[in-house]
């Protein structure tokens, strides 16, 4: 079977089980080895590149820390056509996406096969790509964040840091719950190939939806009065959710627009400098509803109408 073509796995009650990341090398200030991988991956001005889908909200993550971080001269990017073809994510410009400008690449699954000859996953993105080793460095979203909020501070001019050594066990936590309930909660109730799965599913979403409501009804950010690795871990999800989760996915007890504390804190984050342009509704839209089983004749919406510019109103929190 193709990598491409690989039906995404389901367990024995009809729950979709995600498939793990295969490139888990590490981008450091010196090239000494991360946390999982080998090293000899330095942070370098010019040196890498990174390969996304704007629908998708892993890659999306990347996206926002790569323009939290001012990573921008020193980081390259590539962006998919939002619509994965059956040869997998491909280049193909349209407005908001681009050609390959490194290997002259159709597909995505070019660079997994020039990095590994034999490779036999899945083509994902995000993609963090080596242009001197011709390697893939990782295509692990939640290390890519970490690589990208500290090993190239040393060249840039910000100093902000999304994960400080106080509150990491706190946003550890935090993550994995909002991993498991909202970030893929919404994959599980969307591709659940049973009853019981979507409906163990849906009831996870919401009572996370229900939770963080409450804790930001009374404090403007997860971790209090500091912005964190686990609000823009959070984002990406909340910001697709009344355009694709609720419809799309089946995920229609609320709207997102119904919690009024989640509501404001969605529109205060995508007011925050430079966030806005890393959100594309239009591929958004193209990419989920595109033709599939869940949507079999491929219209995409024209809705819902979101007024994320309205004043947030969560300065007194």
């Amino acid at each position: 079977m193709k990598p491409s073509t690989m039906p995404r796995t389901t367990d024995s009650q009809g729950a979709f089980v995600r498939a793990e990341s295969m490139f888990r090398n590490w981008i450091t200030p010196d090239g000494r080895p991360g946390p999982t991988g080998r090293g000899g991956f330095p942070a370098q001005a010019g040196r890498y590149h990174l390969i996304v889908a704007l629908n998708c909200p892993w890659a999306h993550r990347t996206l926002i820390f790569h323009r939290l971080k001012g990573l921008e001269p020193l980081i390259s990017v590539g962006i998919v056509h939002p619509q994965r073809t059956e040869q997998g994510w491909a280049f193909n410009p349209i407005p908001g996406s681009t050609t390959d400008e490194l290997l002259g690449a159709g597909f995505i699954r070019e660079y997994y096969h020039r990095a590994q000859a034999d490779y036999c996953g899945r083509y994902t993105v995000p993609l963090l790509w080596d242009k001197q080793q011709q390697t893939i460095v990782s295509n692990e979203s939640a290390d890519i964040i970490r690589m990208f909020n500290d090993a190239f501070d040393w060249l840039t001019d910000s100093g902000v840091d999304y994960y400080p050594q106080p509150l990491r066990a706190a946003i550890d936590q935090l993550n994995t719950f909002v991993y498991e309930h909202l970030n893929n909660g919404v994959y599980r109730a969307g591709f659940a190939k049973s009853q019981w799965a979507y409906e163990a599913a849906y009831q996870d979403v919401f009572n996370a939806l229900d939770a963080l409501e409450a804790r930001l009804a009374r404090q403007r950010y997860l971790l209090g009065d500091r912005l964190t690795e686990a609000d823009w871990r959070l984002f990406p999800t909340l910001i697709r959710f009344d355009a694709v989760y609720h419809g799309l996915f089946k995920c229609n007890r609320k709207r997102l627009q119904d919690y009024p504390a989640l509501w404001g804190y969605t529109r205060e984050l995508y007011q925050q400098p430079g966030i806005a342009e890393t959100v594309n509704f239009d591929h958004i839209k193209q990419g989920y509803w595109r033709k599939s089983e869940r949507n079999p004749l491929g219209i995409v919406p024209l809705g819902p109408e979101l007024d994320l510019s309205r004043p947030h109103g969560r300065e007194s929190l």
